[in-house]
């Protein structure tokens, strides 16, 4: 069986994406179920096949455990790791199905905790191809600190996971609200040289101060050279495509039997054979603002493709 585990911060639009993908791979034919793994999630905007609040839910623990949600939530996640067992039973009932597994958005969770990353390892064990979809908001982006910060997360979170690992800058049809970005979106999608950022941090007073430190960080990051995005708008067909494309590629469901399939597309998902402004395209030309000049380059760029 093959799914997906979408995890990232809170707000970052976990819960949405699963309903949108649930309708989207819907439409395409496959059989999809939702599991929602977040015990404080009460108010779910789709029809969940398993939930997890018929276990156990965050508010029953705050009130019976005086504990607070941070700590309620790890407590939800250890209490499912040891009853495993009721999980594997509700799965059970959806055998066949493509899953997407609805998590919680506590950070350190999926950054340092290891309850989740045990769950996920039982569920490989039971032959579940999955891939972790960890969604982030391109609000990040806007600035050079936030977007380090987000690397810093999105690495850690990859490291500890141990799964394919599929990174999302969510909201991307709101990624300039905030500000014209510093540089053009593929450098945040593909994170290029980030020595450029660096010099971003240290005309702010502030960073500038801590110049050793974030030069160490950004080297880290690049050091392990495993971060790059794929931005989504869940509301445009081709952006979900496109994250669904890379989703299929990483848990290995583009090379199964379930669908139809052609040697040229196999060949084509294998070696990533798309043009790099391919990939940027539909979100730069709808939703972010471009210049005279910006635009004689994309139009020369067209014009090879």
């Amino acid at each position: 069986m093959f799914g997906q585990v979408v995890i990232g911060p809170p707000g970052s639009g976990k819960t949405t994406y699963c309903k949108a993908m649930q309708e989207f791979l819907t439409a395409l034919g496959r059989k999809c179920a939702i599991i929602n793994l977040d015990p404080a999630n009460d108010t779910l905007p789709y029809m969940c096949d398993v939930d997890i609040s018929t276990l156990i839910t965050l508010s029953d623990v705050m009130e019976n455990l005086k504990l607070g949600p941070n700590g309620g939530l790890i407590y939800c996640m250890e209490y499912l790791e040891k009853n495993f067992d009721w999980l594997q039973h509700e799965l059970a009932k959806v055998e066949g199905h493509y899953v997407l597994f609805d998590c919680p958005g506590q950070v350190e969770l999926y950054t340092h905790h290891n309850s989740v990353k045990n769950i996920f390892g039982k569920l490989t064990k039971m032959d579940y191809r999955l891939a972790a979809v960890h969604l982030v908001d391109s609000f990040y982006c806007c600035e050079p600190s936030k977007f380090i910060s987000v690397l810093l997360t999105s690495l850690s979170t990859m490291l500890q996971i141990e799964l394919p690992h599929v990174n999302v800058l969510s909201k991307a049809d709101l990624i300039e609200q905030y500000g014209k970005l510093t540089f053009n979106l593929d450098f945040f999608t593909d994170v290029l040289d980030l020595s450029y950022l660096l010099e971003h941090l240290q005309d702010d007073p502030f960073f500038s101060k801590f110049k050793k430190m974030n030069k160490a960080l950004v080297g880290v990051i690049e050091d392990y050279s495993l971060v790059c995005f794929v931005a989504l708008n869940i509301k445009d067909r081709e952006s979900m495509l496109r994250v669904m494309q890379s989703v299929d590629k990483a848990n290995g469901y583009v090379f199964g039997d379930l669908e139809e399939r052609n040697i040229q597309t196999l060949m084509s998902c294998a070696v990533g054979a798309e043009f790099e402004y391919e990939k940027i395209k539909n979100i730069r030309e709808k939703y972010m603002d471009t210049g005279p000049e910006e635009e004689d380059i994309e139009a020369q760029l067209k014009n090879l493709l």
